[in-house]
C-alpha cells in the first residue's frame, strides 16, 4: 500500500463519519416536521422488519405536519404501532388510510435538550475521525518498515494526515453550528 493509498482510505472513512454524523443530525427534531425523522423507523410488516419509507410515503403538507401514507392499506396500525415504540415523543394519529403526526411547539428547554443531543453526536463524530487518523499512522509506520520510505516522506504523509482531520472535524463543527442555530430558531 502507497502513502497516497494510505491517505485516501482515510479521506474515504472520515468522509463516510461525516455522511453518517448528517443522517443523525436529520433525525433530530426541530419543531418542524421532516421525513428524516421517522423514515428509518422499522416496522413489522410480510413477516419481516421493514423501513417506513419502504411501506409508505412520507410528505409534510404543512410544517407540523407529517403524513405517513402506506401504499398497502392494511399496514396503517401496524406503521401506528412502530410509531409508538419508537418513542418520538408523538402521538400518531391515524385518519382514514394514513397516519399523521402533529409536531407541537418546542420548548426552550426541550430545544437545549436537543442542543445536547447533537453536540453529543458531533462529539463521537470526532472521535471517530481520530480513529481514522490513528489507524492511519499506525498503517503509515508498519509500511515505512516495510517498503524503505524516507523520513520526510513519511513526516509529509503525517503533515496531509492532520491536515485532513482538521478539515474533517472543522466540517463536523460547522454542520453542528447549522444544526444548533436550525433547533434553537423558534
Amino acid at each position: 500500500m502507497t502513502l497516497d493509498e494510505i491517505l485516501l482510505e482515510a479521506e474515504e472513512k472520515m468522509s463516510k463519519t461525516e455522511q453518517i454524523v448528517l443522517r443523525e443530525f436529520a433525525g433530530v427534531r426541530t419543531g418542524k416536521a421532516s421525513p428524516a425523522l421517522v423514515e428509518n423507523i422499522m416496522v413489522e410488516a410480510y413477516g419481516g422488519q421493514m423501513r417506513i419509507r419502504e411501506l409508505a410515503g412520507i410528505t409534510t403538507p404543512e410544517p407540523r405536519v407529517l403524513v405517513i401514507q402506506p401504499w398497502d392499506a392494511s399496514l396503517v396500525h401496524a406503521i401506528e404501532k412502530a410509531l409508538q415504540k419508537a418513542n418520538l415523543g408523538l402521538t400518531p394519529s391515524i385518519q382514514g388510510k394514513t397516519v399523521r403526526l402533529y409536531f407541537p411547539e418546542l420548548s426552550q428547554e426541550r430545544r437545549l435538550e436537543f442542543v445536547r443531543i447533537v453536540r453529543k453526536m458531533a462529539e463521537d463524530a470526532r472521535v471517530a475521525i481520530r480513529h481514522v487518523r490513528r489507524d492511519a499512522l499506525e498503517e503509515l509506520r508498519k509500511h515505512k518498515h516495510d517498503s524503505g520510505i524516507t523520513e520526510d516522506e513519511e513526516k509529509q504523509a503525517e503533515k496531509e494526515l492532520q491536515k485532513l482531520t482538521d478539515d474533517f472535524i472543522a466540517r463536523i463543527d460547522q454542520h453542528l453550528a447549522h444544526k444548533e442555530k436550525e433547533i434553537m430558531t423558534v
